[in-house]
């Protein structure tokens, strides 16, 4: 078995179109975080008073889980690539939009528009990615075009770094600037790039598949992908760990959790903690963060070969041992910057493994009809509880904060052990039909 493998994976090939499919999921994850950070900057753009700041932070995961909402089913329905165009005319519009805001209203509602587009960007490429990309290099190609998010948050700092001194005007069209840049050159992407061809195949559509074969990879390239997904699957069967059956509420509870941890606890400490108790290091609060997320982030390369169970309780465990240790030396790091940076480092070294770890893990484990529908609703109740943490901590001592983010670390904790316990191994080059369990119960 091991040799017939090996000589799939040496018939299965990285092809041109795999390069321009990872650039295009790349720089959309790049374009989620970018604007999702903007909203933490925008504070800044016009004078409102405290409560009207709290909207504003709170606006971005609004409007991230309605286009998360309305995007999710509309990619099962209409097809991965439509759905891109839709979220990136949105994204033209709200860019040259947010120009010439120059009120609070004109603020929320190019924002919204943005926000709108990229909730549905994200959670479209997170379908798509692990149907498209060549079965040897799936969760390396996944976990890297996540990466990209880390990318997104350390631009959109240094842009603001660099135009801090000068006008709010100027601020605002760089920012702007940037993101219709990376636009058009994802745009082209695009347009070299097919729709899924396992979302064809399971709405009926097979011409259409057949013909973007044809045209995107060739018949031999395709099927050489084909079987050396087929063959990952035959020897995922004989092992029990990876052959049993995982049921929907195990899935969406390890998934919520753990998208809720990874979003409400990375968000606290970094989108939250800035603008409330560190206001004059918003920038670089984001920079170090991300930037320690862009660095670890390289582990994608070999997540091909890595065990995605116990990534996932490495991610969550180290999250909360070092918040523990965060929460007890709060009197040393509260008077001293850099311990405090310190000990933000450490901490996002594990938090951004846990983060692309279950990012990777909830757009994989579900059927490809309604793969869109199910990360949807995961990431929509996940960042949808968010939200809410942004309220209850408004008011809350940095003592209180910092308690809660261990309270939310062990939520991802609790969903992580359920899925080394109950799961299965979806990563050391399973397949996606052995991730999604497709393959073994053609009913799931």
């Amino acid at each position: 078995m091991a040799s017939q493998e090996t000589n799939v994976h040496a018939v299965e090939h990285w092809t041109r179109t795999d390069n321009w499919s990872f650039w295009s999921f790349g720089l959309g994850m790049l374009l989620e975080n970018y604007i999702f950070s903007m909203a933490t900057f925008a504070t800044g753009w016009v004078t409102m008073p405290k409560s009207l700041q709290s909207l504003l932070l709170a606006w971005a995961p609004i409007w991230l889980v309605i286009g998360i909402a309305v995007a999710g089913p509309l990619a099962d329905r209409i097809g991965r690539k439509n759905t891109f165009y839709t979220t990136m005319s949105l994204y033209g519009i709200g860019a040259i939009g947010i120009v010439f805001s120059q009120t609070y209203v004109l603020i929320l509602l190019f924002l919204a528009l943005l926000l709108f587009a990229a909730g549905g960007e994200m959670n479209t490429i997170m379908a798509a990615s692990h149907e498209m990309m060549p079965h040897k290099h799936r969760s390396k190609a996944m976990m890297l075009e996540l990466n990209f998010i880390n990318l997104g948050g350390v631009i959109i700092a240094i842009v603001t770094l660099f135009s801090a001194s000068q006008q709010i005007a100027f601020q605002r069209g760089m920012i702007a600037v940037t993101l219709l840049a990376v636009l058009i050159v994802m745009f082209l992407a695009r347009r070299n790039t097919p729709e899924s061809i396992p979302w064809l195949e399971k709405r009926g559509y097979h011409e259409r598949a057949q013909a973007e074969i044809d045209r995107f990879y060739g018949r031999e390239e395709y099927e050489a992908r084909r079987l050396a997904a087929r063959t990952a699957t035959t020897a995922a069967k004989q092992a029990p760990s990876t052959s049993r059956r995982v049921g929907i509420p195990l899935k969406l509870f390890v998934t919520i959790t753990t998208s809720f941890a990874g979003a409400a606890g990375f968000g606290l400490m970094t989108y939250v903690l800035g603008p409330n108790y560190f206001p004059n290091f918003k920038s670089e609060i984001v920079l170090i963060a991300t930037g320690t997320g862009l660095i670890s982030g390289f582990l994608g390369f070999w997540a091909d070969r890595l065990s995605r169970k116990k990534l996932l309780l490495l991610g969550y465990g180290g999250s909360v041992a070092l918040t523990i240790v965060i929460w007890l030396t709060l009197g040393a790091w509260s008077k001293n910057l850099a311990l405090f940076w310190i000990l933000l480092i450490l901490l996002n070294l594990f938090v951004n493994i846990g983060y692309l770890t279950e990012d990777t893990l909830k757009g994989e484990v579900w059927p490809t009809q309604s793969r869109g529908t199910y990360t949807a609703f995961v990431r929509f109740v996940s960042i949808g509880l968010y939200v809410a943490t942004i309220y209850i901590t408004q008011s809350f001592s940095l003592n209180a904060y910092t308690l809660f983010n261990i309270l939310i670390w062990v939520i991802g904790l609790a969903g992580a052990i359920a899925w080394y316990v109950r799961g299965v191994e979806t990563g050391q080059g399973a397949s996606l039909d052995t991730a999604s369990g497709e393959s073994f119960f053609p009913d799931h």
